[in-house]
This record gives C-alpha cells, sequence and structure tokens, in this order.
C-alpha cells in the first residue's frame, strides 16, 4: 500500500484523512484518490507537517 507513513502518522495522531483534505483544500475522495499513488518528497513533509498541525489543535 503506498504512503503508509502519512496513513501511520494520521493514525496516531489521531487525525482523519478528511481533515488533511480539507487543510489541503481539496474534498477527501480526491485525497484518498491521490493516496494511490506516492507522493514526492516535497508533498509528503507537508503532509507529515499538516498532520503535525493538525494534531497539536485537537
Amino acid at each position: 500500500m503506498f504512503n503508509q507513513e502519512i496513513r501511520k502518522a494520521a493514525k496516531q495522531k489521531g487525525v482523519r484523512l478528511w481533515q488533511i483534505a480539507e487543510a489541503l483544500g481539496i474534498t477527501d475522495a480526491n485525497f484518498s484518490r491521490k493516496l494511490r499513488r506516492e507522493f514526492s518528497e516535497t508533498e509528503r513533509a507537508r503532509i507529515l507537517a499538516i498532520i503535525d498541525r493538525i494534531a497539536e489543535g485537537i
């Protein structure tokens, strides 16, 4: 499965995928589709930062 690091980080921090999608300004369906392919290192770092930011606000 692709993007395991992102999925694992979100799950561990209690962040839902729809919350990440909302922060990216896309629908949760589009984000789920994007997860089917591996992200670039830049995009992965951006998403992991979003996960951290959302987790801090929870």
